[in-house]
This record gives structure tokens, sequence and C-alpha cells, in this order.
């Protein structure tokens, strides 16, 4: 059996586990019926149809991807290497005629295919509701470009997962320092910054640039930039990115978020790549 062929069978196994794990059942349904309910809302409460509601219910689904999204793919994330530890699994699994390297790529490439069918049916939902209510025809490709950029949230939190999964041996050390660092992405993001910078009066630039080393940040700049929305929402930071860094902003969020689904990525394989105890 090649390589490839490997990878995808552990691919869908993972996908399968995913399937049936109900913590992660419970997260798309949620994020379905959201998105579902957020969609119609923001519509109804525009009054018109046409890019004033699609604005409306992209605001709402930006925030919704902002809570639920990181979570999951944190948790399921989290749970990918350490759990096998602990069961002694994946012991057994590495002594069959397998590479660590098909290990770790069948297991990232079935969670991210969870991920972007979780992804899929909530905004396949949302987009549903937009159609049939006239406002979907109103920029489809700034929609398009919506999921691209939620689905790029999911795989860096996805990496981040499996960066703590794989420097830790047990699934409930694993999953909770994934909650803590969702609290801190999510929660703590904006409001770290603000105090950061009114305590240490730190130059806008500095501030921008502190920004980006979060990227439930970078996906919110990112997503609120795409609607054409002005960036001054956010404060002296958006604006100074807009002016400073124009029409290449969108690629700077971007290879951001890109970055931030690789290097987590890679740091996690050397590490499960290392380990002494398999």
């Amino acid at each position: 059996m090649s390589s490839l062929s490997i990878i995808w069978t552990l691919a869908q196994k993972e996908l399968r586990d995913a399937l049936r794990n109900r913590w992660f059942v419970l997260y798309t349904v949620a994020f379905a019926a959201l998105a579902l309910a957020f969609s119609y809302l923001s519509l109804a409460g525009a009054g018109i149809a046409g890019f004033a509601g699609f604005g409306r219910t992209a605001a709402s689904l930006i925030n919704l991807v902002l809570l639920i999204i990181p979570l999951m793919a944190l948790t399921i994330g989290a749970q990918s290497i350490s759990s096998e530890l602990e069961r002694g699994t994946m012991s057994y699994l590495l002594a069959q005629p397998i590479g660590r390297v098909e290990v770790f790529l069948g297991k990232y490439l079935g969670l991210a295919l969870s991920l972007l069918a979780s992804l899929a049916l909530g905004f396949g939902i949302s987009g549903v509701v937009m159609v049939l209510s006239g406002s979907g025809a109103a920029d489809p490709s700034a929609y398009i470009t919506l999921v691209a950029l939620a689905y790029l949230l999911s795989l860096a939190m996805l990496s981040v997962g499996f960066l703590i999964s794989a420097l830790t041996r047990k699934a409930s050390v694993s999953v909770g320092i994934g909650l803590f660092l969702w609290l801190g992405f999510v929660f703590l993001g904006d409001l770290g910054m603000m105090g950061t910078s009114m305590a240490m009066k730190m130059p806008i630039g500095s501030l921008f640039a502190m920004s980006l080393t979060n990227p439930s940040q970078v996906f919110k700049m990112a997503a609120i930039l795409n609607i054409n929305a002005t960036l001054d929402i956010l404060g002296p930071a958006g604006v100074y990115a807009v002016h400073h860094y124009g029409q290449s902003l969108l690629a700077i969020f971007l290879a951001t978020l890109a970055l931030w689904a690789v290097v987590p990525a890679a740091l996690a394989y050397a590490r499960f790549a290392n380990r002494g105890d398999l």
C-alpha cells in the first residue's frame, strides 16, 4: 500500500471518529442552528434585500465563527494524539508498517475534513436563507471568501490543538489547555491588547503587529475588510492598517492565518516524530 493510500485510510478513520464524537456533533449542530437563526433574524431585521442584508448576516456569522469554530478545532485537535497515547492505541498503530509522518498527516487530514464538513453545513444553510430572501446574489465572492477565512481560522486552531496534544500525554490535560487558550484567543484578545497598549503606551504600528499574534483577531480583521466594512470599528490599529498597507492588507491577513496553520502543525509533527515513549 502506498503512503498516500495509508494517509487517506487513516484520514477516513479520523473523519468517522470525529462524526461519532458527541462533542463535535454538538458543536456542529449548534453552529448550523445558530447560523440559520442569525441569518434569518439579520435579514428580517434589515427590512430590505441586497447587500445591506448580506452585510448584517455576514457580521453575525463573523461573531458566531469567532465563538464556536476555535473551540471546536482546539478541542478535537487537543485530543488527536494525547487520547491515543493515553489509551495505548498509538503504540499499537505505530507497531504496524506505518510511518509517523503518515499517521500524523492522516490524522490531521481527517480532522481538517471534519471541520470543513461542519463549516459547509453551517454556511450552506445560511447561504440558502440568503438566496431565498434575495440577498445571496449581492456578492457571492465575498461570501465564499468569508467561508475560506473561517476555514483558515479552523485550520490554525486545529494546528495549535495538535501542538498541545503532541506536548502532553493525557487527553484531559490537553483539552484543559485548549480551553484555556480558547478563552485567551476569543475573550481576552481585545481586552489584553487594549490594556497592554494603554499601560505601555505602544505605538499604533506595534499594536497592529501585536494583533497579528492572535489568529482570531486576524480572522476578524480580514472578515470585516472582506465585507467592505471599514476597519475604523477596530480603533486606531485598524485605521493604521488600512492607510499603511492599503490593497495588500487582505493578503497580509491570509498569509498570517496560513502561517498560524503551518507553523504549529510543523512543531507538533517535530515533537511527535521525536517522542521516545512510543
